[in-house]
Order: structure tokens, then C-alpha cells, then sequence
């Protein structure tokens, strides 16, 4: 069966259920497509790295030329994509949950206690847009001290283990924070967008959101049922940690609806803003996007 399949690779961000539902629930094949979950770079964005953009585990697959789909943060897509690592889909979004938390002793109390504050986060992705967008309503940006430490299971181990006092957190280590006892100091919400390789034809890509939405019907009609699912999300710093999936969030939910234009220009303002366009090398939407229909 599979041989009459069109085959693709993606790398999931681990953030959301439905990549592990629409695997398990074999809802691609239906679809058409023999989806290959890249579970080395999967397990990569977990783990500790420090390299610079354009070297973390995710970038590679695009770097290195193989045509892959990929997810990010809003802002991370559609940086990626400027800097020439594929295209950035608007016809589709996630929304997340997002947070920063210390552990259960520490002295900061609420967002303006994060003034100067080293935080772990992730280089360029959601863990860190996310910290500047949220706490400049808190400080001047000046004193917001965002520093990479890599994968979401290495920043959540240098919170507990005492190398940083705070830090940025997206599912599900929101929960597996909160089940080892630390608390959120602030928390929002943001969106997703799909970076992809532009060799793959839109029927292609217009196929595995189907899948997706199709894990996303599954999910909102039973969610307790997919939520062991979330083993697949445990990094390797946790291997051995015994966590009650069954009381974790959903995590990310995926809207198959597409961005409003304006919100393009207004991602792009904030980059700048914070400083975070070095790489770009494009900034032209009609450069930048993969137009799906």
C-alpha cells in the first residue's frame, strides 16, 4: 500500500498532540501520504545545543537540502524563511500556550521581578519571541535577558536543576512544570505557522493539513484519550520521570483558517524591534510566503 503513497519528512515542535494522532491514527495515509516523523531532529529540539542560527537541530534538514516540513513559532517561520530556509504557509496557524516559571522557592513574585533576569529560552523560536513580547508591557526592553540554553528539555533541567532562575516554557513542559512543583510567573498565548520546503506541491501540503485537522476533530472530541501521547514529547533529560499524562493540557491546537495579512507586517515590526533580524535576507511577504490554493 504504502508504495502507491507519496512519502514526505516532517519535524514536528512536540508542542502539540495532533502530529502523534494523525501518526498512530494512520489519518495521512488516508490522505495519500506515507509521512517519516524525523524523531532524531525531534528529539535534537529537546536537548541542549549551542550553536548559533541557522545550526540548531531543526535548521539542518532545510540547510542541508532535504525537503521537509517543518513548524515554528509565527515569528520563527517566518524568520526562517527570510533567511532562506524554505517558506513560511499563511493558510494555516496553531495557537499555544506559552509561559515562564521558577521554581517553587524563588524570590520573584511577577513579571516585573524578571527585570534583568537571565531566562532560558530556545534561540529564535517560540520560547524566546515570546519573552520580549510579553514582558515589555513589564521593562524597558533593555532589561530583558533572554538567553539561549536550547531545547525544551534542557531549559526545563537548568530551572530545576538551579542554572537559571526562570524559564520559558511551551507544551508540555507548562505541565510538566507545574506537576514538579514550580509556578508561572506570567502566561499567554501565540501563534504557529508551517515552514516548509517550497519543492512540495500544494496538493501535497493541502493533504497533511487535512490530516492534522482531522487529528484536530479527534482531539476536541476526546481529549483525555490522546493525551498519553504526550510520551512521544518527554525529553531525554526526563526519560525516567513518571509524569500523569492524563492530567496535562491538550497543548497547541491547530485552526486550519489562515493569518490576516496585517499580522505578517505586524510579526515582522516586532523582529525588528527586538533586534532579531540579523539573518533576514528577505522581508517581502509575496517573497516569503508559500501560497497553498
Amino acid at each position: 500500500m504504502t508504495d502507491s503513497l507519496t512519502k514526505i519528512k516532517i519535524v514536528p515542535t512536540g508542542m502539540r498532540l495532533n502530529e502523534y494522532v494523525a501518526f498512530e491514527q494512520a489519518l495521512w495515509a488516508d490522505e495519500g501520504l506515507d509521512v517519516e516523523i524525523m524523531w532524531d531532529v525531534l528529539k535534537g529540539q529537546m536537548v541542549r545545543w549551542n550553536g548559533t542560527y541557522k545550526e540548531r537541530p531543526q535548521d539542518r534538514p532545510f540547510i542541508e537540502g532535504e525537503k521537509t516540513i517543518g513548524s515554528a513559532c509565527a515569528w520563527g517561520s517566518i524568520s526562517n524563511a527570510g533567511a532562506g530556509m524554505g517558506k513560511f504557509v499563511p493558510d494555516v496557524h496553531g495557537v499555544s500556550p506559552w509561559g515562564i516559571y521558577v521554581r517553587e522557592d524563588s524570590r520573584i513574585e511577577k513579571p516585573e521581578d524578571l527585570a534583568s533576569v537571565p531566562i532560558a529560552v530556545g534561540l529564535r523560536a517560540g520560547s524566546h519571541f515570546n519573552v520580549p513580547l510579553h514582558l515589555e508591557k513589564h521593562m524597558p526592553l533593555k532589561q530583558v535577558n533572554a538567553v539561549n540554553v536550547g531545547g525544551f528539555g534542557a531549559r526545563l533541567r537548568a530551572l530545576i536543576d538551579g542554572e537559571f532562575e526562570a524559564a520559558s516554557l511551551l507544551p508540555p513542559q507548562l505541565d510538566m512544570a507545574e506537576q514538579l512543583g514550580c509556578r508561572k510567573i506570567i502566561g499567554g498565548e501565540f501563534k504557529t505557522l508551517w515552514w516548509v520546503d517550497e519543492r512540495h506541491p500544494p496538493a501535497v501540503l493541502q493533504a497533511y493539513f487535512r490530516g492534522l485537522q482531522r487529528a484536530e476533530q479527534a482531539i476536541q472530541a476526546t481529549p483525555s484519550e490522546w493525551l498519553p501521547l504526550w510520551k512521544y514529547s518527554n525529553p531525554p533529560e526526563f526519560e525516567h520521570q513518571d509524569w500523569d499524562y492524563l492530567n496535562f493540557s491538550r497543548g497547541e491546537r491547530f485552526v486550519y483558517a489562515p493569518i490576516d495579512r496585517s499580522e505578517f507586517d505586524e510579526l515582522m515590526e516586532q523582529v525588528v524591534r527586538w533586534g532579531l533580524d540579523g539573518d533576514l535576507q528577505e522581508r517581502a511577504y509575496e517573497k516569503l510566503a508559500y501560497q497553498m490554493a
